[in-house]
């Protein structure tokens, strides 16, 4: 299988291009990206359509820093918690969000950590009320695949994203 993983220029903002031709591919990029991580934490946010590999990528990104336990869907939760090599590790799925003011009751002041893993389904919804990421991943419809568009927004996403192969 290829992975025409690239680097483009974008407005000053690192760049990777990832093509997913199944699920597989998704769970492979989860498993690169985790190791990539290193123990730094950061805050990923992750957009695209329904169906579009945002959960795959998330529970094989976990999953490869080995939780220790079964990795759950946060859609009717909201958020699910983890310790991943011994730093806290958020997946948080804001789909049934309707304002960013709901988000109150959820503690997100445990997200503000610099050493977690957070990862933010859905982040539109809870614009204001997350930390800043220090990456993007926009996951689309790529014929009968995905295709990822990874971006860093800080140093700290800009160090992953360069050691990412």
């Amino acid at each position: 299988m290829t992975d025409p993983l690239m680097e483009h220029p974008h407005e000053n903002v690192a760049v990777r291009i990832c093509a997913l031709p199944d699920e597989a591919a998704t769970a492979a990029l989860g498993h690169r990206f985790a190791e990539a991580l290193r123990g730094d934490g950061l805050v990923v946010y992750l957009h695209g359509d329904l169906g579009a590999g945002k959960t795959s990528f998330a529970r094989a990104l976990l999953g490869a820093l080995d939780v220790g336990e079964r990795i759950k869907s946060p859609t009717y939760s909201l958020v699910e918690g983890y310790r991943a090599h011994g730093r806290p590790a958020w997946h948080l799925d804001l789909y049934r969000i309707a304002d960013p003011g709901e988000l109150e009751w959820l503690g997100l002041d445990a997200l503000a950590d610099p050493q977690a893993l957070v990862l933010v389904e859905w982040p539109e919804r809870g614009r204001g009320a997350l930390p800043a990421p220090d990456m993007v991943i926009d996951l689309a419809y790529a014929g009968s695949g995905r295709r990822a568009e990874l971006r860093a927004c800080s140093e700290r996403g800009r160090s992953v994203l360069d050691r990412l192969v």
